[in-house]
């Protein structure tokens, strides 16, 4: 005992100075409204599954306690004098019955309301997005291992740093250069995957100027720890002299620099680009960046072609023994 008394003190100030890194847990608090109202959606579904948890975690301790072998009550016999119970019966059922269909009904509406594929329609609670604003379009490749953030409307292209205006909305397109990866900034959304070959989309925004991390939250291999970055957000003034300064020090991205970039590096520093080659997204996400292949979109306009000019062929070839069967019936009922 004293020597547990001897490493109280030393325990309890280790665990406060753990803790007070984790100022705020940033699901629950954090700067974006999409996360905002995820953060919400949480607590509610908890608190909701918790209307069931603790009454049965506060009765299966209290009757262990109450009818426990030294207790008073060990020696009475639990017999009671119903076989049955309407009102107990519709307690037991009833209750997590109610539970399921307000978790039910909850999701079902958030998911909606919170699809990353559905443009934004407010920046904040009570604070609809105006007519004349347009979302910040980025378009993210996941490379092994760090993030290429492509600004088409500003013309530049960044390595493991983004940077988008307080209160504009922001439409990600998102996908992958070799292998599947998940895009997470926890105070902007949540986290979407990225798969090679393919598109996804978020829209979110970000409310408050700061610097926030992002990171992968999907293993991706060797690399995989030290791919994060940086958003900043910041005000539409600092957000011009952000893209300035990529304009200033950048090196044009042209495919081929993209074929050097795509190749595995960990802990990339942070890279900017003054130009991006305007067909580099395409085909990062059609897969033909090198000369000489062929695009996914043309490969599967061909397959489809064919199977359209097969289908053709098999109704042609159909038709055309269904037209032999009845010549064949006419001819054997005149014969007959």
């Amino acid at each position: 005992m004293r020597a547990l008394k001897t490493l109280r003190g030393p325990a309890l100030l280790t665990l406060a100075s753990l803790l007070a890194g984790c100022s705020k847990l940033v699901v629950l608090n954090p700067a974006g409204d999409v996360a905002a109202q995820q953060g919400r959606l949480v607590v509610m579904a908890t608190v909701l599954m918790l209307l069931i948890i603790v009454p049965v975690i506060i009765l299966t301790l209290l009757f262990a306690w109450r009818y426990r072998q030294n207790g008073r009550r060990a020696d009475t016999d639990y017999d009671p004098d119903w076989h049955h119970s309407t009102k107990l019966e519709l307690v037991i059922w009833a209750a997590p019955l109610v539970i399921v269909i307000a978790l039910g009904a909850l999701t079902w509406i958030s998911t909606h309301q919170l699809d990353p594929y559905r443009p934004l329609d407010r920046l904040a609670a009570g604070k609809p997005v105006p007519e004349n604003v347009r979302p910040l379009e980025v378009q993210v490749v996941a490379l092994d291992w760090k993030w290429l953030f492509v600004l088409p409307e500003q013309g530049i292209a960044t390595v493991n740093e983004l940077a988008a205006p307080v209160d504009r909305p922001i439409h990600f397109k998102l996908t992958s250069s070799t292998t599947m990866n998940a895009f997470y900034v926890p105070d902007l959304a949540g986290m979407v995957y990225t798969m090679p070959g393919m598109q996804t989309e978020l829209h979110a925004v970000i409310n408050k100027p700061g610097v926030f991390h992002g990171i992968s939250s999907h293993y991706s291999g060797t690399g995989f720890s030290g791919m994060s970055f940086k958003f900043h957000g910041v005000s539409d003034q600092e957000f011009a002299q952000w893209v300035a300064k990529a304009k200033a020090e950048g090196q044009p991205l042209t495919r081929a620099a993209y074929s050097e970039l795509a190749k595995p590096s960990e802990r990339t520093p942070v890279m900017r680009f003054s130009s991006v080659d305007a067909d580099l997204y395409r085909r990062v996400l059609n897969l033909c960046v090198e000369d000489g292949q062929t695009c996914m979109h043309e490969v599967m306009a061909r397959d489809a072609t064919r199977n359209r000019s097969h289908a053709s062929a098999l109704a042609l070839a159909a038709a055309s023994e269904d037209a032999m069967c009845t010549a064949e019936t006419r001819k054997d009922l005149q014969e007959f």
